[in-house]
């Protein structure tokens, strides 16, 4: 990971509270990314929205969860829940 990187990140990896990387720098670690694992940056970011085009959006779903909620009530059984899996 170079310094740019580590100053954005705290020491879990995750982004620091109040710090907000600019557009240029999320380009340049993805990049990084991308040639650590010896991909262009369009490969790198096809394969990683791949998987996440393949899930339905949170905003898609929060519909499903209300109309769920107004059927059914606030408590929903297991059975349920798991018979109702996207």
């Amino acid at each position: 990971m170079d310094r740019k990187t580590q100053t954005l990140l705290d020491g879990e990896g995750s982004p620091r509270q109040g710090s907000s990387p600019s557009a240029p720098d999320v380009r340049n670690e993805l990049v990084a990314r991308a040639a650590r694992e010896g991909k262009s940056l369009q490969e790198y970011l096809l394969g990683e929205m791949t998987p996440m085009a393949g899930r339905p959006a949170v905003a898609d779903l929060v519909p499903v969860a209300r109309e769920r909620v107004r059927r059914r009530g606030r408590s929903v059984a297991r059975e349920d829940i798991l018979a109702d899996r996207v």
